[in-house]
């Protein structure tokens, strides 16, 4: 009971927002449809298709080569080309305004060099933030997609060779057919992640319905509005979803064991060989050297000139400490899920725990907004209770507090948790188990005493991920947070919005910092960088 009251509470911000569809408010959509809902749909649709296509070719045509091909620095490149994962989107995203707008060096030298005709198209447009996105999130299709091309058995591909097949027709025909699952996950990972994403959008100046809800939110104080483009927003999510589900059917393509010897890898020479390092290079460079280099060199002068953000140092502790609470907070929920899913795995747990784990599929403003009616629904029950007890009314106590921020964490981050959580209690024998109950000890006895020194590992992976994941998000905390709260993601996107880059690289490059961390657990977790079995 207690498992099924907590997923309860996780989903009801959820269901919340699905609620307020039964009361459409036809003013508001009527308002919403002469003004802006036309363009906010066109631009997040359009989004979220380039994003998703310029992801799946990146990402998979990097898959391919690192875990089929054998070329100069393929090593290296196995490794680092996900360490984009590391950098906020809202974060390349200043960088290469920074560097590349009308007013940046780079057309400056342009205009010097070849006259003042000369210039590049325009970044601050649609075009331009699905090539940022693109190049933060190819990272989710290349993770996953090299991990499934690595583990499918060599005898397949020998034994479509052996039919005459060529290599393109075995690569279109075999290799991408039985990669697909995890290759349509990692875009659909990616293509939410667009969906959610705020900072950028606003940097850009490109309208979406997640830039649409904070604008709503706080320039027209509407509630009701912001409920109503939230629930749009979440139905968006649910069809990218229902999508990913559909695109499965009930084929099977994984393989289910490692290869029993190496995959033959084809050695690439000459021109191949050069343009495979070159597009490793490249994307390498322009997604991670190009940015944290610029940052580096802005933070140093931000420092040199005095111009670190007033703050700095608050926001950072202030960062920290949300970040480690909510990881505390989302683990220990993650535990309990996971826990009572080994313990009994009916058809209701399983279903509950599932709807808990939804929030991560949908934007932070969403679940903001689903948030704060059930906490005013609280506040003005507490009140009642309290102003009946004592005959004082009080003010807020929930809604705009810590504590309704960390509650809105749970519930955007508690599927990342469960994920190591479930994964490290999986590999746990339940021989185990079945020898503590024959000794005694039961429940909570086993799970401190059995269960939590076998998976300290997958708690800390929990830990790590959920902190950083925390760390970085932005439109969840900028409708939620306590007045006075300043995160190092809300300082970047103050002095962003007002193109302060200097005083911006300081807390950016403690965020990317921040986030090297969980790449590395996450490219350790698929055998990056190992020699071949």
């Amino acid at each position: 009971m207690a498992t099924l009251a907590v997923a309860g509470i996780v989903c009801l911000p959820i269901l919340t927002v699905v609620w307020s569809l039964t009361r459409p408010a036809w003013a508001v959509w009527a308002h919403l449809w002469r003004t802006q809902l036309p363009e906010l749909l066109l631009n997040t649709a359009a989004l979220v298709v380039a994003v998703g296509l310029g992801v799946l070719v990146l990402g998979t045509t990097l898959a391919w080569l690192v875990a089929t091909c054998e070329f100069p620095g393929r090593r290296v490149f196995e490794w680092a080309l996900a360490l984009p994962l590391a950098l906020p989107a809202y974060v390349i995203g200043f960088v290469f305004l920074g560097l590349f707008e009308y007013a940046g060096p780079v057309q400056t030298a342009l205009r010097g060099w070849f006259g003042p005709q000369a210039g590049l198209p325009d970044l601050r447009s649609g075009w331009g933030v699905a090539l940022m996105m693109t190049l933060v999130y190819y990272p989710y299709v290349y993770t996953l997609g090299r991990a499934a091309l690595a583990e499918q058995a060599p005898e397949f591909l020998e034994s479509a060779r052996s039919l005459g097949r060529s290599r393109m027709a075995i690569l279109f025909g075999v290799t991408l057919p039985l990669a697909r699952p995890a290759l349509a996950a990692g875009t659909v990972l990616a293509c939410m992640e667009a969906l959610a994403d705020f900072g950028t959008v606003a940097t850009f100046s490109f309208r979406t319905l997640t830039e649409a809800i904070y604008r709503v939110w706080h320039g027209m104080f509407d509630r009701a509005a912001a409920t109503q483009l939230a629930a749009l927003l979440l139905g968006v999510a649910g069809g990218l979803l229902a999508l990913e589900r559909l695109s499965r059917g009930r084929a099977r393509f994984t393989h289910a064991r490692r290869p029993a010897r190496p995959p033959l890898r084809l050695h690439l020479r000459g021109v191949r060989a050069l343009g495979a390092t070159l597009l490793c290079t490249g994307t390498l460079g322009l997604a991670f050297g190009l940015p944290v280099g610029q940052l580096a060199l802005w933070a140093i002068q931000a420092v040199g000139r005095d111009r670190v953000p007033d703050g700095f140092g608050r926001a950072l502790g202030q960062s920290l400490a949300l970040g480690g609470g909510a990881a505390l907070v989302v683990t220990a929920v993650a535990l309990l899920l996971a826990y009572a899913l080994r313990r009994q795995p009916t058809p209701l747990v399983v279903a509950a725990t599932r709807l808990a784990g939804l929030g991560y599929a949908l934007p932070g403003a969403v679940i903001a907004v689903g948030v704060l009616h059930p906490l005013s629904w609280l506040d003005r029950m507490l009140a009642a209770g309290l102003e009946l007890l004592t005959g004082v009314v009080p003010g807020l106590i929930l809604t705009g507090s810590v504590a309704g921020l960390l509650f809105a964490y749970l519930v955007r981050f508690l599927a990342v948790g469960s994920q190591s959580v479930e994964a490290t209690l999986a590999r746990i024998p339940r021989s185990l188990d079945e020898a503590a109950r024959s000794l005694g000890a039961r429940g909570w006895r086993t799970l401190r005493m059995i269960h939590l020194p076998l998976a300290r590992r997958g708690l800390l992976a929990a830990l790590t991920l959920v902190f950083v994941d925390v760390m970085k998000e932005l439109p969840a905390t900028l409708l939620l947070r306590p007045f006075g709260l300043e995160t190092l993601a809300v300082v970047i996107w103050r002095r962003t919005a007002e193109s302060l880059w200097v005083e911006a690289a300081v807390p950016a490059l403690a965020l990317v910092l921040v986030g090297l961390g969980p790449v590395a657990l996450a490219m350790r977790a698929t055998g990056a960088g190992r020699p071949s079995p």
